[in-house]
C-alpha cells in the first residue's frame, strides 16, 4: 500500500474511533443490548437461500396493464423513474431520471405510475406456489422471498438442487428469470442472487459455508441501503463492505450509532436476523371460470351466485366480512377488466351478485359484451371483524334499514341510480357537488376530496353556501326603478339598482320585490382557452326573505341556487 494509501486508511481508523463532530452522522449512542452480546460468541450461521425476480414491479405492472414484454416501460414515483424494463435500460431510461428526460431518450416509452398494492398483489401467486412446495417462506418485498436451505436441501438434494427447483417453480407461476442465492445469512443470499452470473444461463450462486464475509468484501457499500453512511464513509476512504467490515463493533457503534452497527454486521457476514415465516392468510379469494365463454351479463350474473355464496362463507368462517372488494373480469382476449368496489355496511352474496351485474354493464350493451367473458374473480381487500356487524339484541337499527333499503334500490336501477352528495373544490356551486354512486368512496378518498375543498380558489363566494342548487338553472329577469333591464358594463358595475324580479316557474312568472342585494362579483371561467366566458354573479332578496343566487352569462340573469 503507498505511503498515501495507508494516511487514509489511519486517518479513517482515528475518525471512526475517535468520532468528529463536523463528520454528518457522527455521534456516541450506546445501547445496553449491543453492550451485552459483545462479549458472547457469534450464533451459528443459518443457511439461507433467496429468490430473487429483477426488475419484478415493471413485470407485474406491465401485465396488468396489458403492455407486450418487449415495450419500453417504466414507473414513476414522485415525478422520477422508479423502475425500468431492459429495453427501456438500453435506451438510457434509468431510475432517477426524470419524465420528460426518460421520455426524451426513449420516445415510445409507456409510463406508469407505481402501485405498491399491484406489486403485492401480483406476486402472492407465486408465494403461495413456493409454500405448497417448501414450508417456512418469508417475503423480503414484492419479488423477493427467503427460506431455510436445510429443509429443501435434504429433500431435493442438495442447496443448489433445491434453489434450482424453486426458482423453476417461480418462474412456472408468473414470476420470469428468478435468480437464487445460497449463504450463511439472508443478506449475504440475497446479493448472492443479485451478483452478475460467472457464465451465461447461471440461475443459481452458492456461498460456501463461513464464506459470506469473503464473498461480501468486494461489493459497494450501496448495497446496504443507507446512501447517507456509504458517503460520510467514502468521504473516509472506505468504499467497499470489506474495508467498512474491518473496523470493531465498539468502533462503529461509537461513531454511527444502533443502525450503523447493524449495518456494519451484514457487511461482515454476521447478518443478525434469522427466516422468519409468514403466517399464511386465509384464501378468501373465489373464481369462477366458464367453458364456453359467456357473452351476455345476466348469464354471467346467474353463473357467479355459487362463487359469491362460497365467497362470503369464507369470510364468516374466517370471523371477517368485507367492506371492500376487487372484482376482476377476463375475456377470451386476454384482457383483464379489474375494479375495486366498496360498500357501506359489508357486502353479501347479493351484494357481490349486483357489483359483479354492473362492472359488466359499464359502457357497454347490457343485452351483450363486447367480448365473451372466460373468467371472474372475487377477493377482498378491506375486511372487518364479523362481530363489529352483528344485529342487534333487539334487532337492526335504523341506519342498517337505510342502507338496506337503499342497496336493494340500487340493485334495482343500477349502481348510478342511487348517488350520494359530497362537498368538493371549485368556484361554481355546481361544481362544488361531486355526486358518488352509493356504497363508492370518492376519486381519491374522502381524504382527497377534503384536500381538494380545503384549497384556495380565487373568485369563490365567501360561505355559507346555498341550501338548494337548482338541478337546471332558471331564466330570470331583473328589472330596475324605471322598467329597464338590469346588466352589467364593462367595468364590471350594475346599469341600474334591482328592484323588481321574477323566476320561469316562480309564484307564476309574477315580478317579485328586491328587499336588498349584493354583487355583482365577477368570474371569468377557462380565461386560458378560446371559448372561455366572463361571468357575473348576484344576490337578491325577495319579499319573502328567500335569497336567490344569480348568474349573468351573455346577458341574461340565470337563477342557479335558492337560499331560503
Amino acid at each position: 500500500m503507498s505511503p498515501r494509501g495507508r494516511r487514509t486508511r489511519a486517518t479513517a481508523a482515528r475518525l471512526v474511533a475517535g468520532g468528529d463532530a463536523g463528520v454528518p452522522g457522527a455521534g456516541a449512542v450506546r445501547t445496553d443490548a449491543l453492550e451485552r452480546g459483545a462479549g458472547l460468541p457469534e450464533p451459528p450461521p443459518t443457511r439461507t437461500i433467496v429468490l430473487w425476480c429483477p426488475d419484478w414491479p415493471v413485470i407485474a405492472a406491465a401485465r396488468a396493464a396489458g403492455t407486450p414484454p418487449e415495450q419500453p416501460f417504466a414507473l414513476l414515483a414522485k415525478g422520477l423513474v422508479y423502475a425500468s424494463s431492459a429495453s427501456a435500460r438500453q435506451l438510457g431510461v434509468v431510475r432517477g431520471l426524470r419524465v420528460r428526460e426518460a421520455q426524451a431518450r426513449c420516445t415510445d416509452l409507456v409510463v406508469q405510475q407505481y402501485d405498491d398494492a399491484l406489486d403485492h398483489r401480483a406476486f402472492e401467486p407465486v408465494i403461495r406456489a413456493i409454500e405448497a412446495a417448501v414450508p417456512g417462506v418469508e417475503v423480503l418485498r414484492p419479488g423477493t422471498i427467503a427460506l431455510r436451505s436445510r429443509g429443501p436441501a435434504r429433500y431435493y438434494g442438495g442447496e443448489r438442487a433445491a434453489a434450482a427447483t424453486l426458482a423453476g417453480i417461480a418462474a412456472d407461476h408468473g414470476a420470469p428469470g428468478v435468480r437464487a442465492g445460497v449463504a450463511d445469512t439472508p443478506f449475504a443470499a440475497e446479493q448472492a442472487a443479485r451478483a452478475r452470473p460467472r457464465r451465461p444461463g447461471e440461475r443459481v450462486r452458492t456461498v460456501p459455508v463461513g464464506g459470506s464475509a469473503e464473498f461480501l468484501a468486494p461489493l459497494p457499500l450501496g448495497v446496504l441501503g443507507d446512501p447517507d453512511l456509504a458517503m460520510v464513509l467514502g468521504r473516509l476512504g472506505i468504499e467497499t463492505l470489506g474495508a467498512f467490515a474491518a473496523f470493531t463493533d465498539e468502533q462503529v457503534r461509537d461513531r454511527f450509532g444502533v443502525a450503523g452497527a447493524f449495518l456494519h454486521r451484514l457487511a461482515g457476514g454476521r447478518d443478525p436476523r434469522e427466516v422468519a415465516a409468514r403466517d399464511v392468510p386465509p384464501d378468501l379469494r373465489v373464481e369462477a371460470s366458464f367453458e364456453p365463454p359467456l357473452d351476455r351479463a345476466d348469464q354471467i350474473a346467474f353463473a357467479i351466485r355459487r362463487s359469491a355464496d362460497d365467497f362470503t362463507a369464507r369470510l364468516r368462517a374466517a370471523g371477517l366480512v368485507a367492506t371492500t372488494i376487487r372484482v376482476g373480469i377476463l375475456d377470451e382476449r386476454e384482457i383483464l377488466l379489474d375494479r375495486v368496489w366498496a360498500h357501506p355496511r359489508w357486502f353479501d352474496a347479493a351484494d357481490v351478485v349486483d357489483r359483479v351485474r354492473w362492472q359488466l354493464a359499464g359502457g357497454v350493451d347490457p343485452t351483450g359484451l363486447e367480448a365473451p367473458v372466460t373468467q371472474v374473480s372475487v377477493e377482498p381487500v378491506a375486511v372487518d371483524d364479523l362481530a363489529n356487524h352483528e344485529r342487534g339484541l333487539w334487532g337492526s337499527g335504523p341506519d342498517e334499514r337505510v342502507h338496506h333499503g337503499l342497496a336493494r334500490v340500487q340493485g334495482m336501477v343500477g349502481h348510478k341510480g342511487v348517488v350520494t352528495p359530497r362537498i368538493g373544490g371549485g368556484r361554481t356551486l355546481a361544481e362544488r357537488i361531486v355526486l358518488v354512486p352509493w356504497g363508492d368512496a370518492p376519486p381519491g378518498g374522502e381524504r382527497a376530496l377534503a384536500v381538494v375543498r380545503d384549497r384556495p380558489w380565487p373568485g369563490k363566494l365567501p360561505g355559507p353556501p346555498p341550501a338548494t342548487v337548482l338541478e337546471r338553472p332558471r331564466p330570470v329577469d331583473v328589472l330596475a326603478a324605471d322598467g329597464g333591464s338590469v346588466d352589467v358594463d364593462e367595468r364590471g358595475t350594475l346599469t341600474g339598482e334591482p328592484e323588481h324580479f321574477r323566476a320561469e316557474g316562480d309564484r307564476g312568472g309574477r315580478y317579485e320585490p328586491v328587499t336588498a342585494w349584493a354583487g355583482p362579483w365577477p368570474l371569468v371561467v377557462r380565461w386560458w382557452e378560446a371559448g372561455g366566458r366572463r361571468l357575473h354573479r348576484l344576490q337578491l332578496v325577495d319579499a319573502e326573505g328567500r335569497a336567490w343566487y344569480l348568474v349573468l352569462a351573455d346577458h341574461r340573469w340565470w337563477a342557479e341556487a335558492i337560499a331560503t
